[in-house]
């Protein structure tokens, strides 16, 4: 049996003309959404010949409406190949600004307007520290070795520990030996290069071990400021249980070494670092202001680890640390004013440092004084800034420098007291803040390389071994400073017992 013909043969051959497929990609699915459109509104004067096709018997216009059709059919898809490009740029564009975050959208607009208004103060973003640095390395490693020893690199933040290790290097260079003062001197070095090397390594572990500590106790108010927020803890880069490790293996080997290597008392005070930089410096900072001057404490403690490690070469009793930091000749006072030197430059240091991140500090809930007390902030900067002055003629005056260091050592001085008199003036806008910061970042290695060119006799040893000269005036002056030194090193004995 034949089966039933349409009734309108032009409509039964569009019906069966394939149909666009999902097999296609996306951008051929968003070609076919234009022909739709022109296909509708092309097709309405034809519509009503096709309703109307059974009474008015118009079969002689299958022929016409078929070319229509397929002229419709080729029109369109020009036109959508031609706009494809344009219409896809744009839908990318929009695509890519929708698969955004809000929150990374709210956190690029608060970074843009914090850069916008610091660049109207004149002020520029301070630099990120070393364990940021290592902490992006450690991330691009593919290899899961280097990863952790990055990691494990970040936790001493490196620049902070090189500080600390050259501060007690320079104490250690700097101590009066009795044999860099005698005319009879040979060129054997005046102090054990193996002890150096100890000391060395011994507080660079401290060290490390008391940044870890640090890291692994604030996390949480780590990931809430910028300048800490990268570091391998906060980006889980690194397991708490790894860090806990390291830093106990970095503080037993590094009291160790020093104990070992250098004296009993070094190590005392390289283990009393650790306890108060993680035990207390850091738990106080949640709670009061006063925890800068527990963590200046932290900072004065490496030049004594210094000078008492030279001067355990050079003792002639115990060796307690009695003797080596509490000399009754007087002969500790250099190590104290090394320690105070490096106290007192903790607080211009980080009084400019919190300055521009204080908002920070304040939403991370650590007490700072950039924030608690701006006015104060100023006035402690430019207050310690000024004792810079009297440590050095103190340097001088207890025999360690000669008295030339004085007047080198003040323009120096004078820089960083003018750039603290600008930050408590202008209360850290106008980029007196960065002035500040980058001033003390400057004075401290110079004042450090100054004072080891004005150590006390080394410019009389230089003459000697440059011209041959055994006998002048100024070696007898200096025969006569050590034979009195001698006298009051037997008195003071003759006294004790």
């Amino acid at each position: 049996m034949r089966p039933p013909r349409c009734l309108f043969p032009a409509a039964e051959i569009l019906l069966k003309a394939p149909a666009p497929t999902g097999r296609r990609c996306m951008s051929s699915a968003a070609a076919f959404q234009p022909p739709r459109i022109v296909a509708t509104t092309q097709w309405k004067g034809y519509g009503f010949f096709l309703s109307n096709r059974l009474f008015d018997r118009s079969t002689c216009l299958d022929f016409v409406i078929l070319r229509k059709a397929n002229g419709i059919r080729s029109t369109s898809a020009s036109a959508t190949g031609s706009t494809l490009s344009s219409s896809t740029t744009n839908s990318s564009s929009a695509q890519t600004e929708q698969d955004i975050a809000p929150h990374r959208k709210r956190q690029a607009q608060r970074r843009e307007k914090a850069a916008a208004e610091a660049a109207a103060r004149g002020e520029k973003p301070l630099p990120p520290d070393a364990s940021s640095l290592l902490a992006t390395h450690a991330a691009s490693q593919s290899s899961s070795g280097r990863r952790y020893l990055s990691a494990c690199l970040s936790l001493s933040k490196p620049r902070l520990t090189m500080l600390v290790v050259l501060t007690a290097m320079a104490t250690y260079a700097l101590y009066p030996v009795p044999e860099m003062l005698s005319p009879s001197t040979t060129e054997t070095p005046s102090l054990s290069p193996l002890t150096l090397l100890f000391l060395t390594i011994g507080t660079t572990l401290c060290s490390a071990s008391a940044n870890a500590l640090n890291m692994l106790y604030e996390p949480s108010t780590d990931a809430k400021m910028t300048r800490t927020r990268n570091r391998p803890l906060v980006r889980n880069l690194i397991s708490k249980r790894s860090a806990v490790l390291f830093a106990i293996l970095s503080g037993f080997v590094g009291t160790g070494a020093l104990y070992f290597g250098v004296n009993p008392t070094v190590s005392g005070l390289g283990f009393a670092n650790i306890v108060i930089y993680a035990g207390m410096y850091t738990p106080l900072k949640a709670v009061t202001a006063f925890n800068t001057w527990i963590g200046a404490v932290v900072g004065g403690i490496p030049p004594l680890m210094g000078w008492a490690a030279a001067a355990g070469e050079t003792a002639t009793k115990d060796g307690s640390w009695r003797e080596l930091l509490f000399a009754s000749d007087g002969s500790s006072i250099g190590g104290w004013v090394m320690a105070g030197l490096l106290f007192a430059w903790q607080f211009p240091h980080f009084m400019a440092l919190s300055w521009p991140i204080r908002e920070e500090y304040k939403k991370a809930g650590l007490r700072m004084l950039a924030w608690t007390n701006p006015a104060r902030n100023g006035r402690v900067a430019l207050r310690y800034s000024l004792v810079f002055i009297p440590l050095c003629l103190s340097l001088c005056a207890a025999g360690v420098t000669e008295w030339s260091f004085a007047v080198t050592s003040f323009p120096i001085n004078a820089w960083l007291i003018r750039e603290s008199v600008r930050f408590w003036r202008f209360e850290g806008e106008r980029g007196s803040a960065r002035g500040l910061f980058w001033a003390s970042v400057w004075h401290l290695p110079g004042v450090m390389i100054l004072a080891l060119l004005h150590k006390k006799g080394m410019w009389s040893r230089v003459w000697r071994s440059v011209f041959g000269e055994e006998e002048g005036e100024w070696e007898e002056e200096e025969l006569d400073e050590m034979v009195s030194m001698a006298v009051a090193n037997t008195n003071s004995q003759k006294s004790i017992r």
